[in-house]
């Protein structure tokens, strides 16, 4: 079972220094909590972007041409009405339904997929066990790296963190 280790730390200072030293030890780290954002961290933590964006887009395309496909199937072939002689297919009338539709679409993909990478809604996570990790949200600052698997490692990844100011270090399985 993999495991890692939580190092709790006072200030921002120590975090960032903690994480410095824990890349370059080569060690993985796996995410940091904070009450505020702490930009320094983030470079250690190889975050990507979000394909977000990309989800979004090709969500509203297929809304944008499912609605607009129903619309001139329906005027077309389905129920065709002669209205003062023009043509039946008249792309400027279903333009608007099948954008209204697609910002909805999009949105609806969107909050589909950003639960999706998020893992949310996820009701337990072992670090919520953590006495003082609800302390993340007010005023201690958490690191979070997967632990090493040799016994030797996993002390002296633990060294490392008290030398760079962790109060605390906890070991916590997943």
């Amino acid at each position: 079972m993999k495991s890692l280790l939580l190092a709790e730390f006072v200030e921002p200072e120590a975090m960032v220094r903690a994480a410095r030293k824990v890349d370059e030890a080569g060690c993985r780290l796996l995410d940091a909590f904070s009450p505020f954002p702490v930009e320094e961290v983030e470079e250690f933590l190889g975050a990507r972007a979000p394909r977000l964006r990309v989800y979004m887009f090709f969500g509203g395309l297929i809304v944008v041409a499912a609605a607009y496909a129903t619309e001139g199937w329906s005027a077309i072939f389905d129920y065709p009405i002669d209205s003062g002689g023009r043509p039946l297919n008249s792309w400027p009338a279903f333009i608007l339904f099948p954008f209204a539709v697609g910002i909805f679409g999009a949105a609806l993909t969107g909050f589909i997929f950003l639960l999706i990478e998020t893992r949310l809604p996820s009701l337990h996570h072992p670090l919520f066990s953590v006495q003082r990790f609800e302390r993340a949200t007010q005023d201690r600052f958490f690191l979070a790296l997967e632990a090493p698997t040799a016994a030797a490692e996993n002390r002296r990844a633990k060294a490392w963190l008290r030398e760079a100011g962790a109060v605390d270090v906890v070991e916590v399985e997943k």
